[in-house]
């Protein structure tokens, strides 16, 4: 299997990423999107990572903003370093700032003779709506593009839309448009996988301050729990049998008002999406489990 992955890299892209190396699935390349921070920092951020945990997979640079709306990130609830945490942040890099086209890379890596070529998708669709419109030869080589994003129900970054979605509305309506193979791990699903305090596994120290600062988010809100959301698509490449998908056709609203960015998903057995349903129980466990092995080089302090 050949494994792409598109991010705007927040801690629990990290966490994906973790998951994918914990399952022994191969990277092959890792486009940066803006979407939980702004682009310089989510490039940051990715470096840090790779400092950090020894993630090696060459990164490359993508879209700095949406296709037509104005910016909107995540900061206001991760803060400036677009993640949160109980302490330790990830080290700042000194390396040369990575290549930015980060959608040529894409395409030249889909167009390889590899005789499947998966894409994970975890922030804003922009990266993805730009390869389509620059490449389609290429997109239409994508056997499988998996991404959180979206909600078949309430959202959370407004009442009506999911964060990923609301980010690059206009790029998600493209993407659905090429008819990509699409499956989708929408907050409704995430929303049913849950962790707690009393869930925390033991990991370095770095690991653990991050994945207290995610957790917080949660229980600041009085909740008594964080769901999982970027891991659990990752999931859904390194361990599909925890979860079921069933078609849906899908449409996202593209009027400049309260349901901007709003998903709405219609049951058809011959839809072209495929919408992840029905959470298996070790699910959450499963994502923790990828965290709990991990071990840090070290050199955040």
């Amino acid at each position: 299997m050949s494994l792409w992955v598109d991010t705007d890299y927040g801690f629990d892209d990290l966490w994906a990423l973790l998951l994918l190396r914990h399952a022994k699935c191969a990277v092959a390349g890792i486009s940066l999107v803006a979407g939980n921070a702004t682009l310089d920092r989510v490039i940051a951020n990715a470096q840090g990572a790779a400092l950090a945990y020894g993630i090696d997979a060459p990164l490359y640079a993508g879209a700095a903003t949406p296709l037509r709306r104005d910016q909107e990130t995540a900061e206001r609830i991760l803060g400036p370093q677009g993640m949160t945490s109980r302490g330790r942040f990830l080290p700042r890099s000194n390396d040369a700032p990575p290549p930015r086209d980060g959608v040529a890379a894409l395409a030249q890596w889909l167009m390889a003779p590899t005789a499947t070529r998966q894409v994970l998708a975890l922030g804003p669709l922009t990266n993805i709506a730009l390869l389509v419109q620059r490449f389609p030869q290429a997109a239409a080589r994508i056997t499988r593009l998996v991404w959180m994003g979206g909600s078949n129900g309430p959202g959370n970054h407004s009442a009506m839309a999911e964060f990923n979605a609301l980010a690059d509305p206009e790029a998600l309506d493209q993407v659905v448009r090429a008819a990509v193979p699409l499956d989708i791990v929408d907050l409704s699903f995430c929303r049913q996988v849950r962790f707690g305090p009393a869930d925390m596994p033991i990991c370095d120290p770095l690991t653990a301050d991050l994945l207290g600062g995610y957790l917080d988010i949660g229980l600041s809100r009085g909740r008594d729990g964080m769901a999982i959301y970027d891991p659990l698509a990752a999931l859904a490449i390194t361990a599909p049998q925890l979860m079921r998908f069933e078609r849906y056709r899908m449409k996202v609203s593209l009027r400049v008002d309260d349901s901007y960015g709003a998903t709405t998903f219609l049951a058809d057995p011959a839809g072209p999406v495929r919408l992840a349903t029905l959470p298996s129980p070790i699910c959450a466990r499963s994502c923790l489990d990828a965290l709990r092995t991990e071990k840090h080089h070290g050199l955040s302090h």
